[in-house]
């Protein structure tokens, strides 16, 4: 899994493999999905994510696994 903040378009990317994107669709206002040939979620960017958290919180991510 890759995970990018991009401070020029405002937005926080989830790859969550490398298969291709074929298609993209926005379910909620500033959230995209990306899904593969099999109609799988492979993506998940949020856009406007400055206005979504702060700064520090997006410095100081923090992961949990159970």
């Amino acid at each position: 899994m890759k995970i990018t903040v991009d401070k020029e378009t405002d937005t926080l990317y989830f790859r969550l493999d490398e298969n291709k994107i074929v298609e993209s669709e926005e379910v909620r206002p500033g959230v995209i999905l990306d899904y593969d040939e099999n109609d799988a979620v492979v993506g998940v960017e949020f856009l406007n994510v400055s206005s979504r958290t702060t700064k520090e919180d997006l410095s100081n991510m923090q992961f949990q696994s159970a």
